[in-house]
């Protein structure tokens, strides 16, 4: 009976560090007023657990005691029948019983009786211990499972939040246009034919209405028909950015500017390549790593 004791309460500190660990491991996310909220539920769901696992706690303990007393009263019991037994066995083993001897030996054996029906009774009672303890540890199996499966919610949420969030502090992009032009004299002309295009002109505008950017960054791919990035002639501009998803993705041109919330910021450049394919020629503006916008253009 020890042992199945100290192996449930064993089994009960694994389970408790093991979901303490995994709690502990995962990072929060704080992102203003709305994640202050989702962490103050949190933080009230922590509360709740710790009090839930002290109160098992003590349960726990109460339990294991009356086990270990009991179990304690039973060894001691178990030591009065093997000290019987010997001295009831020796006094009728030995030679020439006297009658005293024999009302000895009935006087123990009277001893003895009473000891098992003891034991029978102490029995029962070490069975209803072990029986507590069993429900003190599925409830206590119970919080943590139910306890734990809000904080993985809540989590979820969070994250899921965080993202919301991030989608609203990029840039809207729109009026985004690419457009492949030829040059004659002097004037630009939009042209399809995928031999007369001399440049390519990308122009768009962005907004938010959140946030300042002291040093807003976007990023602009612009796709070949082969699937290969394409680069301003002679402009070391190019580079890879990293998406929002943790991917790595070549663009084409990296644009910086001061931005105020509220205001509508209109952006142009050109892109001047040696040479144009016939195709598909798409364009992706990037904020943050976030797609925000983009179109194409097909030259024959």
């Amino acid at each position: 009976m020890v042992l199945l004791s100290v192996g449930l309460v064993g089994t009960w500190v694994y389970h408790l560090y093991d979901k303490t660990k995994y709690s502990s491991a995962e990072k929060q996310i704080y992102i203003k007023d709305s994640l202050a909220v989702a962490q103050g539920i949190q933080d009230s769901l922590q509360k709740i657990y710790t009090a839930t696992i002290n109160n098992l706690d003590t349960k726990l303990d109460s339990t294991i005691n009356n086990a270990d007393l009991l179990q304690s009263q039973l060894n001691a019991k178990l030591g009065d029948i093997n000290r019987l037994r010997k001295e009831i066995n020796n006094i009728l083993k030995k030679g020439g019983t006297t009658k005293e001897d024999l009302s000895v030996a009935r006087g123990k054996i009277k001893e003895l009786q009473d000891i098992v029906g003891e034991l029978k009774t102490e029995k029962l009672s070490l069975e209803e211990e072990k029986e507590k303890l069993t429900g003190v540890m599925d409830q206590l199996s119970g919080e943590v499972t139910g306890l734990q499966q809000s904080i993985t919610k809540l989590r979820e949420e969070n994250k899921q939040l965080a993202e919301k969030v991030n989608m609203a502090s990029v840039f809207v992009a729109y009026g985004i246009d690419l457009k492949p032009v030829n040059v004659r004299n002097n004037r630009e002309l939009i042209t399809n034919s995928a031999k007369k295009v001399k440049k390519m002109i990308v122009s768009f505008s962005v907004k938010n209405n959140i946030s300042d950017f002291a040093n807003a960054e976007l990023f602009i791919a612009i796709t070949q028909p082969d699937g290969e990035v394409l680069k301003n002639d002679g402009v070391l501009d190019s580079g890879e950015l990293t998406t929002s998803s943790g991917s790595k993705v070549p663009y084409t041109r990296r644009m910086k500017f001061e931005y105020k919330k509220g205001d509508i910021q209109n952006l142009i450049f050109s892109i001047n390549a040696q040479n144009y394919s016939e195709g598909t020629y798409t364009l992706k503006i990037y904020h943050k790593g976030f797609l925000i916008g983009q179109t194409t253009a097909v030259l024959s």
